[in-house]
This record gives structure tokens, C-alpha cells and sequence, in this order.
């Protein structure tokens, strides 16, 4: 998630306050389209395509996520791109002059945007409420969907998911998963106890950090940019045992280090850019690409300007394509950061445009069907905890 410069820090704080529908539409946009149109070849292959992304921030902001509306994801338009899979990633806190270099956490937008909102007053002062309350809301935005769309937790659930959109034939409807991850770990609250909080409300992927450095580690984007702190390491080593994956998007440099060298388990940048293609420090160096891929992880290249360098589908499967010259289509999929506050160069529906953009780079239709979906479901099938979770 990004909060957007268009705004000033102030302008943002009191906006959330009176309107947060409002700034919901100011600063979750697209770019407008470029032709060409996707062609009948890139069409048809997006349509044969399991896709799925890794990162949206869409509960943030209390959408009614079954009609079609505002901002970049909707249950409409995730049908209308042919996705499979969903991860609806929460966010809890933010800092107010949100920037990629220093932030302290001193300061909340999220307070607001969720006083504004006329959440709960238990989620006014907690974060730990706020992460539940948003994954019961994708609970119950599932149980009203009448099968449109089901939350996944499990392999066993995963399956059935895979399944049955095998089974989907001619117009009916595909059913889309939606699976929980949270974008920075201080929903924790400093209580390792609360990951079985977390855990038994959904959540299977957690990031340590997200715009500050934590009680677990530093962030890319903190003060201090420390690696795992004690009680990270007691954290990694608490995600693994319940099989939650650990998410590095964000992390700092220390953090990615020290991760990678004590998890047993291989890790995911959900979202994020390459420096090849954009170099700025919120994005990942060759080395640690590497090393990522090392372990069977899996990285998802972001739709946003800061992870792209550009405003449209090109950039992003430049820097797509770029990250498979390094680690090979097997380690790399889709992060777009959709609702995340940023202006994006299509949302959920505009999917097969950047299917005709990877394949007017030269990817083949088999990298592709990796890049887009495949190796998402791929690792959850192999990562996700146990058939009775």
C-alpha cells in the first residue's frame, strides 16, 4: 500500500475524517486505457489462464465488494478478468507523510479512515480488532455470495476451489477464492499469542513489517532498517509451525537477509518491483531475487508506478519479463497492489491486457500460465497448512 503525494498529509487526515468515499476514489484509480485492444490469440489464452494475485487492499476501504464500484476490485470485475484466486491483504496502520524512504510510528491514518467508516469502536484503538474485523468481513461478504466466492485457508479448500472452476462449463460461473494475508505484523500487538488469533480468523500470510519498523524487524521503509529483532525470530519460527508464509514485502534488507537464512519454509514477496527495470529502494536488488527464488519462493511484480517506472501494461511486463531472465518463470507472479492507494495501469478487469502485453514481450503461453496463476497455486498447494485446518 502507497498513500498517494497528490494529497497532502493534512488534506489526506482531514479528507478520511469527512469523506472516505470519496478519497477512495481520488487515490484508488487507472491510468486511462492505450490501444491496442487484446487480441483474439491473447483472448483466448487469457481465458484458458488460472490467474491469481497476490496482493489487494480492497477491505480496507468497506466497499459493498458484490456490485461493481469503485477503486480496482470488485466480485464483478475479478469474473470479468478470469480470476482464481484473490489475496484480500489487510492493513491496519500507516503513517501520516507516507514515504519509501523514512517513516516513523508515531502516527495513524487508518484511526481515521476507520472512524470515518463507522467501524466498531473496539477497531478505533486496536489493531489487532481492526485485522479481525476485516477478515470477518470477508467471511461474511463469502457466506451472501452464494458460492461466488469462498475463503481459503486450506489445501483441502483449494482443491475443491480448483475443482470445481474445472467443472464450470458455458456460462456458468466460476467460483473465485479469496484467501487473507496481513500487510504488517504489529496486529500482533507485541503478543505472539494473537497469531492463533489471527490464524483462527483466516489469515495464512503475514508480513513482519509494512511502512515502520516493528517489534519483529525493520522495514524498508523505517527508521532504523534492522534485521529481525528476538521476538522476530520467535515469530518466524511461530508462523512456521502453524504453516502461515511469511510475506518480505516491505522488509528491509536486513530483514530479507536474516529471514532467509533461518526459515525453513520458502518465503513470498506478495508485491513489489525489480530494481533491473525501476531503481528505487522499495524495490528488489538481482541478489536477493536470487536468493528468494533459492528457496522456492515466489515473487509478485506490482501494477504500480513506483514498482514499474510506468503507467501502463507495458511497464509492468517489462519488469515482469525482466525477473524471469533472472529467476526463471517459476518463481514470479502477479502483486498488483490493487486498492492499495495507488493508480494502477488496469484493474481486476483488465487482466487481458497485460496478458497481450507479457506476450508481445516473447513469453511463451506456458510461462505465462505460470506467471499468472500457476505458481501461486502451485506453492499454496504445497504451503498452505494441512487438509483440517
Amino acid at each position: 500500500m502507497i498513500i498517494t503525494a497528490s494529497l497532502s498529509a493534512a488534506a489526506m487526515f482531514g479528507a478520511l475524517l469527512a469523506a472516505p468515499t470519496l478519497v477512495d476514489r481520488q487515490i484508488n484509480q487507472v491510468y486511462p486505457a492505450t490501444p491496442p485492444a487484446p487480441s483474439k490469440q491473447a483472448l483466448a489464452l487469457h481465458q484458458s489462464l488460472w490467474i491469481a494475485d497476490l496482493h489487494a487492499d480492497s477491505l480496507l476501504w468497506q466497499r459493498q465488494l458484490q456490485q461493481r464500484g469503485a477503486g480496482h476490485v470488485d466480485l464483478p470485475r475479478l469474473a470479468e478478468g478470469n480470476v482464481a484466486l484473490q489475496a484480500f491483504s489487510v492493513v491496519t496502520k500507516t503513517p501520516r507523510k507516507m514515504n519509501i524512504e523514512h517513516n516513523d510510528d508515531d502516527s495513524d491514518n487508518i484511526t481515521a479512515l476507520v472512524m470515518a467508516q463507522g467501524l466498531p469502536p473496539r477497531t478505533w484503538n486496536s489493531l489487532l480488532a481492526r485485522a479481525s474485523y476485516q477478515a470477518q468481513q470477508l467471511h461474511q461478504l463469502a457466506g451472501a455470495s452464494d458460492g461466488a466466492l469462498r475463503v481459503i485457508g486450506s489445501r483441502a479448500q483449494l482443491r475443491q476451489l480448483i475443482a470445481d472452476r474445472d467443472k464450470a462449463t458455458g456460462s456458468q460461473a466460476k467460483p473465485i477464492g479469496g484467501w487473507l494475508t496481513l500487510e504488517g505484523a504489529h496486529a500482533l500487538e507485541g503478543k505472539l499469542d494473537n497469531i492463533e488469533v489471527l490464524y483462527r480468523a483466516g489469515y495464512r500470510m503475514a508480513a513482519p513489517t509494512h511502512f515502520f519498523d516493528t517489534e519483529l524487524s525493520g522495514s524498508q521503509h523505517g527508521m532504523k532498517k534492522g534485521g529481525l529483532t528476538p521476538l522476530g525470530k520467535r515469530w518466524l519460527r511461530a508462523m512456521e509451525q502453524r504453516k502461515m508464509i511469511v510475506d518480505l514485502a516491505h522488509a528491509s534488507p536486513a530483514t530479507i537477509d536474516e529471514v532467509l537464512s533461518l526459515a525453513t519454509r520458502p518465503v513470498i514477496v506478495s508485491h513489489t518491483g525489480v530494481r533491473g527495470t525501476c531503481a528505487n529502494g522499495r524495490n528488489l536488488s538481482d541478489s536477493q531475487l536470487k536468493r528468494i527464488a533459492a528457496q522456492g519462493g515466489l515473487v509478485g511484480i506490482g501494477f504500480w508506478q513506483t514498482a514499474v517506472c510506468g503507467k501502463d501494461v507495458k511497464a509492468i511486463a517489462r519488469a515482469i519479463k525482466y525477473t524471469v531472465s533472472v529467476i526463471g518463470a517459476e518463481h514470479v507472479a502477479y502483486g498488483s497492489d490493487f486498492d492499495g492507494a495507488v493508480t494502477t495501469a488496469i484493474d481486476a478487469a483488465g487482466l487481458p491486457r497485460l496478458t497481450q502485453a507479457l506476450l508481445d514481450t516473447g513469453l511463451t503461453a506456458d510461462q505465462i500460465r505460470r506467471i499468472a496463476g500457476g505458481n501461486v497455486r502451485d506453492f499454496l498447494l504445497k504451503n498452505l497448512p494441512d487438509d483440517d485446518a
